[in-house]
């Protein structure tokens, strides 16, 4: 097979192809285009790099089946959605009973599926409210809350005064709460 011939073809006609030949090969450049994506979606849910990489694996075997029941028209839309539903049942499945010995059973907390959905939402909410920050609070909120930074290593960072870290910051969160209530009302 002329691989550089299937890596210049875009993402439908390789699954076209794939869907006429079903040669694992062709589906395997279509999935090495998307590895980070999965990856990164992995990371979101599920928070543990081995279990990010062990699900993108999964996800991979999973494509190849689910292929040859679905007709796809958009591949990367398809595939971020079997990638997410594969990470929420993780997670459901992490949260399920077990059995500790014959007599003794604990209950893990049981997940509701509102409170997951409610919760991606959010997620989403924040995605696309905290770019609308100034540029200052937007640094600082990264560093602090996501990157998991001091005070003092963000003025190192960032050349601020230890004042107005923490000015951006409460700042910045006090504005980013108001535009994820603003953004959750308005896609309700």
């Amino acid at each position: 097979m002329a691989i550089d011939k299937y890596q210049q073809m875009s993402d439908e006609e390789l699954l076209v192809s794939f869907n006429r030949e079903q040669d694992n090969q062709l589906l395997g450049i279509l999935l090495q285009r998307y590895t980070l994506l999965l990856y990164g979606v992995s990371m979101k849910y599920l928070k543990n790099d081995t279990a990010a990489k062990d699900a993108v694996q999964q996800i991979f075997l999973k494509t190849i089946t689910e292929l040859k029941k679905h007709k796809v028209t958009y591949f990367r839309s398809w595939l971020y959605m079997v990638a997410k539903n594969h990470c929420l049942y993780l997670l459901r499945e992490k949260y399920k009973s077990f059995q500790i010995s014959d007599d003794i059973s604990i209950e893990a907390e049981e997940t509701d599926l509102s409170v997951i959905l409610h919760n991606e939402k959010a997620l989403l909410a924040l995605e696309e409210c905290l770019p609308k920050l100034n540029e200052e609070q937007q640094t600082c909120i990264r560093l602090f809350y996501l990157k998991k930074n001091s005070y003092q290593e963000i003025c190192d960072k960032t050349g601020f005064s230890m004042m107005q870290v923490k000015s951006f910051i409460q700042n910045g969160k006090r504005n980013l709460k108001i535009l994820v209530e603003t953004f959750m009302q308005q896609n309700t």
